[in-house]
This record gives structure tokens, sequence and C-alpha cells, in this order.
């Protein structure tokens, strides 16, 4: 074998041995991660079910609430439809905690379904088009209508739940399955939880961590709603409620002074309306 000749072998060599230590090395680092899942799946203990039973407080005004925000002054409450009739704007009341309206607010929101109130303004989710948020202020103007957003600039999708906390809002963003955290001034996403139920509805943060409504199905009358509980920082999923026969049909919630409260709209796909026993109730929800 000539000197080139000899070369180019030990050169090929090389590499081969090279590609092949390497090709080794990534097969051994798989097959421990393969390992480290392994073992912290048989360690995870299985996520904790409760009991939720509902105890309706009073009626809305309007008597289709689908979001509500509660406050110091007592709860403030997005119809999902007006006395008007559908699909006009619709309006939101401050009630105190016996459901005596203090304040009524008329916004541009449509088909309601979510609501935050923080920063001095309510943030209305609407499920209808246009779609998107509509941040107003108390004197019922629309101060900003924005998508919700990484999907079309046009139509981010429709909304199921909006909460506020701490300069962000947390939105049950539909077209995503999941929640997504936005920050309320620069309308930059943050964060996002997949969520795995077919039926996602209202949500609220509670301390370090944040529910969510839950259901099986969209349309079975016979379906069975809940709720879940993730961690605020990580997403990790934390514990899930089940709603014992006979409760409220929940869509917004919303956590006050360590108590979760929730509203039946009166409203459910596939089912006539008022179908529910608790249509058009603010409702205690008791976690057992």
């Amino acid at each position: 074998m000539d000197k080139r000749a000899f070369l180019k072998s030990s050169l090929l060599l090389g590499m081969g041995a090279a590609l092949g230590g390497r090709a080794m090395a990534q097969t051994a680092a798989a097959e421990a991660d393969a390992r480290r899942i392994a073992r912290e799946t048989r360690a995870a203990p299985p996520v904790p079910n409760r009991v939720a039973r509902t105890t309706d407080l009073f009626k809305s005004p309007e008597g289709y609430p689908n979001a509500i925000a509660a406050v110091k002054e007592g709860v403030w409450i997005g119809e999902q439809l007006t006395v008007e009739g559908v699909g006009v704007s619709n309006d939101a009341y401050l009630v105190d905690w016996t459901g005596k309206v203090l304040r009524k607010v008329k916004t541009e929101s449509r088909n309601t379904s979510g609501m935050g109130f923080g920063g001095g303004y309510l943030w209305m989710g609407a499920n209808a088009a246009p779609q998107g948020i509509f941040q107003t202020d108390l004197d019922g103007r629309t101060v900003s209508h924005r998508q919700i957003p990484l999907g079309p600039p046009d139509n981010g999708g429709g909304c199921h739940g909006v909460t506020y906390h701490e300069g962000k809002l947390y939105i049950t963003a539909l077209r995503m399955r999941g929640i997504l955290r936005v920050d309320a001034q620069s309308w930059t996403p943050e964060f996002f939880i997949a969520c795995e139920a077919p039926r996602l509805h209202g949500l609220t943060v509670a301390g370090d961590a944040i529910w969510i409504v839950t259901s099986s199905s969209n349309t079975d009358p016979n379906a069975i709603p809940g709720m879940a509980k993730y961690d605020l920082a990580t997403g990790k999923l934390l514990e899930t409620a089940t709603f014992a026969p006979g409760s409220a049909d929940p869509h917004g919630i919303s956590f006050w002074n360590g108590v979760l409260y929730g509203c039946d709209a009166g409203i459910h796909p596939g089912w006539p309306n008022r179908q529910s026993k608790s249509s058009g109730a603010i409702f205690r929800i008791d976690l057992t």
C-alpha cells in the first residue's frame, strides 16, 4: 500500500470510529433518558380526585351568567346573552354578595364566555365574531379589542374563560386547547398549559395554582363536569375534581377568600336552554 492509500485508509477508519463512538454515545444517552422517564413514571403518584358540590346563592340579573370575577364588593358577572336578545352587546354587572345590583356596564363583547377584572378594567372574552378580548372601562368604553395571540391577526379563535392576576390574563384558548398566559399591557404571550379535556371553560387563579372547568363532552347531556388544577409556574396537573350528581352546570369560576364560586349560564351546547336546575345561578363550590 502506498503512502497516499495508507493515509486515506487511516482517515476513513478514524472517521468511522468517531461516528461509531458518537452513535454509541447518543444511544446510551437515549437509553438513559428512557430509564429516567420510566423511573419517574413509576414513582409518580396518581393525580388525586375530589368531589365538588354546588350550593346556589342567587340569580344573575339577566339570567345568562357565563363569567364571574369575585372582588371585595361582591361579584362581577358577565352575561352571555342580554334581555334584548341574541347577538347584541353583552352586559356586565357588579352585584353584592346577596345579588343586589351595584353597577351595570354595557360592553361590546358578544356571546361572552369568560371575564376578568383587574387594573381598573373589565376584560371580556367574546366567543362570537369579532371574538377576542374586549378591555372595557367602568363607563362602558372599549379601551382595546385584541385577538387571542399566536393565531391569525384577525381571528385568534374562540374563548371560554378569562381571569386577571397580577397584570396577566389567563385565557381558555379554544383553538389551542389550553390555558394561555398573556401580559395584559404588552399583549405578549408568555406561557401555555395544555389541557386534555374535550370541554374547557372558566378558570381562576388560586394561590400558586389555577383551576379550569372541564368535561368529558361538549354535547352529551349525561357528561359529568369537573375541574382540573394546574401548578401556575410549571403547568403540572396537581389534582382534579368531579361534580356530584345534581350539581349546577359550571361555566365561569372565581376564587375569593379561600372559596371557589361558579356560575351556570343556562346555555349548554346540545341542551335545551334552562335544562340545568341551577340555570342563571351564582353558586359556591365545596370540595371534599
